[in-house]
């Protein structure tokens, strides 16, 4: 029978391995039902059927992200967006212009500033003072772990000298202890009970601004990382995904990732399963699902709050007592990762320092010791610091290493920010991809999207060559933790695919499996390795049908 489109003149990535030259992948009823030399593809083609002329541009399944925040980012681009300021004085003047342009906003809201655009990565309310004078200010840094405030917002929350640093976060403080205007981690907590809430419709909307700006890249499904768990500042997502799928607007499929709030305990465990459950009674898993619980196991390592085996260091190079936080007590932890084990959730876990990402191992040990092999398919994500002990431990416990390998290069904030303030021989444990790889770890991968670039070629890029563009520096880590870029590719395709439950029918180029596509200009593995970023989306296609297409 004709199908109903036929990919042909360019590579095939299948999901695995190198691509198949010569060959054309046909699609009838929004699945695939053909991947043939195109010597036979001939019969396919009938009056009717659309053929895409690749012209030589590499054909893959779509790009799938295991760990984003895609509300929040688009959220964010509708607010107060300071992720294209290139110092602390563009900063300073794109709050300045969107709060005048701006004028009926009570509260001034949004994020993206980056931590390396102020001395010791803490930016001060009185810049912020000088911007809005006025009104209540909060915005969130670029990777979410810490809160910039103005003074009028931190005498409504009635912070002062006197208010302690919460037991999991930090103030940081003038000379007399009145706060500078930074907060980390859970001290930006402090704002919840003056902040004003999100418009339900400014969610959705971001929802919706999400969607297309990452069909745009060639992403047709993700993970979020944080579900039900949303503050004035980050919304739950949940409400904008059900809306959508009720709407039909809904085009990507969505794995949720519970919040497990770590100020609560195991009864959070029966209150996830039921929300599970009313998700999957609408009847649209394909599209929507909460099988998965995030849990933070530590912050992170620009401000010192990611678990660390050994100390970090002051500006002097001495020992300090910080050894960073974790949020949930490691014997807590295991109780609680084996019964979401045996309630049959998949556990993600935030796990940035070497400690963290032992205690999560640690706790995927006592789920197994306990609960024998399941197919939970758990996942450790960020994974900055790992002993090689620990990398080895990762296959044994079917554990995913969930990497976001667009941070494993060198660039100001870890070079001015993290490397100073860690042990010697750090640097040769950042990002340890390759390490992993060869103790035999599956791999997905995934931007945390607005933290960063959602591009999945970008991070791609990043991890074959350790070496951002533009950047003239050695490879962060060594040489050794590089990845192939059938790895990397892999990793953004097929393996998020297994993470998100969703192998059978994505991630790869197989007959019967949606036909969730992405076409690349350049093909990327037919440039040298330092011009894989120059690939970009041609277009997206989801369930044979085109949702995103280039302008050229």
């Amino acid at each position: 029978m004709p199908a109903d489109l036929l990919f042909t003149g360019g590579p095939v990535f299948t999901g695995a391995g190198d691509p198949l030259p010569g060959h054309a992948v046909a699609v009838t009823d929004g699945r695939i039902t053909a991947v043939i030399p195109e010597t036979d593809a001939g019969p396919l083609i009938g009056e009717h059927t659309r053929v895409v002329q690749l012209d030589g541009a590499l054909l893959s399944p779509g790009f799938q992200d295991a760990h984003i925040h895609p509300v929040g980012g688009g959220v964010e681009l509708l607010q107060c967006n300071l992720t294209e300021a290139t110092d602390a004085a563009d900063t300073v003047a794109l709050v300045r212009a969107y709060a005048d342009a701006n004028p009926d906003e009570p509260w001034i809201l949004g994020g993206g500033w980056s931590m390396d655009h102020y001395p010791g990565g803490a930016p001060v309310r009185a810049l912020l003072d000088a911007a809005v004078p006025d009104r209540p200010v909060l915005l969130l840094s670029r990777d979410h772990h810490s809160t910039w405030a103005n003074t009028a917002a931190i005498r409504l929350a009635g912070i002062d000298a006197s208010t302690p640093d919460p037991a999991d976060g930090r103030i940081e403080r003038e000379a007399d202890g009145a706060p500078a205007g930074t907060f980390h981690e859970g001290a930006g907590d402090l704002f919840d009970g003056v902040r004003p809430a999100l418009d339900p419709e400014l969610v959705y909307a971001g929802l919706l601004r999400a969607q297309r700006e990452l069909l745009a890249l060639g992403i047709t499904g993700w993970q979020d990382a944080m579900v039900g768990g949303g503050s004035g500042v980050v919304p739950d997502p949940l409400d904008a995904y059900r809306r959508a799928l009720e709407a039909g607007e809904l085009v990507v499929h969505v794995v949720g990732a519970q919040w497990w709030a770590r100020d609560r305990g195991i009864e959070q465990v029966d209150e996830m399963a039921a929300r599970r459950e009313a998700i999957a009674a609408l009847g649209h898993e394909e599209r929507l699902s909460l099988g998965t619980t995030k849990i933070m196991v530590d912050g992170v390592a620009e401000n010192q709050t990611a678990a660390m085996l050994t100390p970090y260091r002051d500006a002097h190079g001495h020992d300090t007592h910080n050894h960073g936080l974790s949020f949930v007590d490691p014997e807590l932890l295991q109780g609680y990762v084996t019964a979401l084990d045996a309630a049959g959730f998949q556990v993600h876990f935030h796990a940035l320092g070497d400690r963290a990402v032992r205690e999560a191992l640690d706790a995927l040990d006592a789920a197994k010791a306990a609960n024998g092999v399941t197919d939970g398919r758990h996942h450790l994500a960020h994974l900055q610091i790992v002993e090689e002990t620990e990398t080895a431990r990762f296959a044994g416990l079917g554990a995913v290493a969930n990497i976001q390998a667009l941070w494993a290069t060198h660039e100001d904030q870890i070079d001015e920010l993290t490397l100073p303030f860690l042990q010697d021989g750090a640097e040769s444990r950042q990002y340890p991809f390759g390490d992993l790889v060869r103790h035999g770890a599956r791999l997905a991968a995934g931007s945390d999207w607005p933290v960063s670039s959602a591009d999945p070629m970008d991070a791609i890029h990043i991890a074959v060559t350790r070496v951002a563009p533009g950047i003239d520096a050695e490879p962060l880590g060594g040489a050794h933790q590089r990845l192939d870029l059938a790895t990397a590719m892999a990793a953004y395709t097929s393996g998020t695919a297994y993470v998100n439950h969703r192998d059978h029918d994505t991630g790869y180029l197989r007959e019967g499996y949606l036909a969730n596509l992405v076409v690349l200009d350049p093909d990327p593995f037919s440039v040298p390795a330092e011009e894989i970023h120059r690939s970009t989306v041609v277009s997206t296609w989801v369930e044979g049908e085109p949702v995103h297409l280039r302008n050229d």
